[in-house]
């Protein structure tokens, strides 16, 4: 059975090489871009509230990288190692407000420890693995050959599908996060319905992986008045006093 430091552990290492891979590959981002810098400034925000869902994320080495691939997809490994696909920002045009939404879900399946449940629960084996690693090497045009080393924890959490409930409590959980650290909750329903919109476009890879519908938006609508009093309170006011939330549109269809 994987342990909470054994399955941490091996978050970091798969972590690790699937940056170097990327970085190899011209796929990472640096640190330098505004991008990646939005993204790290946002995750800033929500960490310090990760505590309140799991006592152990206030000694995790958090980090915030950005992969250069038209995906649209992001994750967040057990131990705090949270990663961003580009497609995600630039296909969806995402306000601050949604990318904090997608960061909080992705946040929050590591802090009720979701993946390892999964891989707990799973009869994964080394084949499996490296059939995970062709999908990394998918993502950034690796011979998969070179992708056997990360054919494990991070190859995984990249296609891991979860429970509907588990969905349900990162989506809730995920906007307690966002709501207090200043980011608006109602972001998540135009999140829920861009990625429904662009979906309708073309297959999104994000949608494989997390299941959309109307059901998940009543769901949000129905936690809706737990948490937008925090988000309000955040912002020195109340809920009715809230302006009305503005996204904005999806790019236009190529």
């Amino acid at each position: 059975m994987r342990t909470k430091s054994t399955v941490n552990e091996q978050s970091k290492l798969q972590y690790t090489q699937l940056l170097t891979e990327a970085k190899q590959k011209n796929a990472l981002v640096p640190p330098s871009d505004p991008r990646v810098q939005r993204l790290r400034a946002i995750a800033s925000r929500i960490v310090p509230y990760a505590a309140r869902w799991n006592p152990a994320a206030a000694d995790w080495k958090w980090e915030v990288n950005l992969l250069n691939s038209d995906q649209v997809n992001a994750f967040c490994m057990p131990g705090g190692r949270i990663a961003f696909f580009s497609g995600i920002l630039t296909k969806l045009n995402l306000t601050d407000d949604e990318v904090a939404m997608v960061m909080g879900h992705e946040i929050s399946h590591a802090l009720r420890e979701h993946a390892r449940k999964r891989m707990v629960e799973s009869s994964a084996t080394s084949a499996v693995g490296k059939l995970l690693g062709a999908g990394v090497s998918a993502y950034f045009g690796i011979d998969p050959r070179l992708t056997d080393t990360v054919a494990g924890i991070g190859a995984q959490m990249i296609s891991l599908k979860f429970s509907r409930g588990e969905e349900t409590e990162a989506d809730i959980v995920g906007l307690d996060l966002a709501a207090r650290a200043g980011f608006d909750p109602r972001a998540g329903i135009t999140l829920w319905q861009k990625m429904g919109a662009a979906g309708s476009r073309q297959p999104l890879e994000i949608l494989s992986t997390h299941p959309g519908g109307e059901s998940r938006i009543n769901e949000m609508n129905r936690n809706m008045p737990l948490v937008l009093p925090v988000y309000a309170r955040t912002k020195g006011t109340t809920v009715d006093k809230l302006p009305p939330y503005q996204s904005m549109p999806l790019p236009p269809k190529a």
